[in-house]
């Protein structure tokens, strides 16, 4: 069985759960509106010119999670898959991992967002195995910090190598379907690298390597 791996926000998402999280934390006063929506944006930014330090959005990004009980975030999240998420799971996103489904692959998310915010996003989908970066619990609760290696560009690659090597699994006939040229270092490691709706950067790189391009949500989300 080949894998089929899908990177998340802007790929299987017609829009990006860790920025959508951010939103919804801001519109339900979790945290402080102006200064939040203002950092979530501005890491955004980052995210799409390249030039992210993750380490410092994670220790942005997972703040809120250590300040509110377990109870309270799985509750927040359960209205936060409601509201925003399922309206970004297209048809045609659930048709394209329903056709790896039927192929027989094995089939994986992996995504720079953060377990909390993803994982209820893979079980809505179906896909069983799902690479993301992961927060630090201690006794039940999350400390804000990042355990491991974070899953963000050549961290994907790692990651990745991680579970292979795990599951004595290998990229043979592996397919990589992303949006971001973020992704680079693994879209070059698969087999069949798909370019989803990609930023300008991956689909000129697409277009020079013959890399397929998909056109899976409208132009504009």
């Amino acid at each position: 069985m080949a894998l089929a791996i899908f990177d998340l926000d802007n790929t299987l998402l017609a829009g990006d759960s860790d920025v959508a999280w951010g939103q919804f934390l801001v519109s339900n006063n979790i945290v402080d509106g102006d200064y939040y929506a203002r950092e979530n944006q501005r890491y955004y930014e980052q995210y799409k010119d390249g030039t992210l330090d993750i380490m410092e959005f994670l220790a942005f990004a997972l703040k809120p999670l250590s300040e509110l009980a377990p109870e309270r975030l799985n509750v927040l999240h359960a209205q936060f898959m409601t509201d925003d998420i399922l309206p970004m799971i297209t048809d045609d996103a659930r048709a394209l991992v329903n056709r790896h489904r039927q192929q027989g692959d094995t089939l994986m998310i992996i995504t720079a967002t953060n377990r909390f915010v993803t994982e209820p996003i893979a079980r809505e989908l179906g896909i069983e195995y799902l690479l993301a970066t992961e927060p630090e619990q201690q006794d039940g609760r999350y400390t804000g910090r990042v355990s491991g290696i974070p899953c963000f560009q050549h961290g994907k690659v790692e990651r990745l190598h991680a579970w292979l090597d795990e599951h004595d699994a290998t990229l043979d006939g592996s397919w990589f379907y992303s949006d971001s040229h973020n992704d680079l270092p693994l879209l070059k490691e698969v087999s069949h690298p798909v370019a989803v709706n990609p930023d300008a950067t991956l689909r000129s790189h697409a277009e020079a390597a013959g890399w397929p391009i998909l056109q899976l949500h409208p132009q504009g989300e």
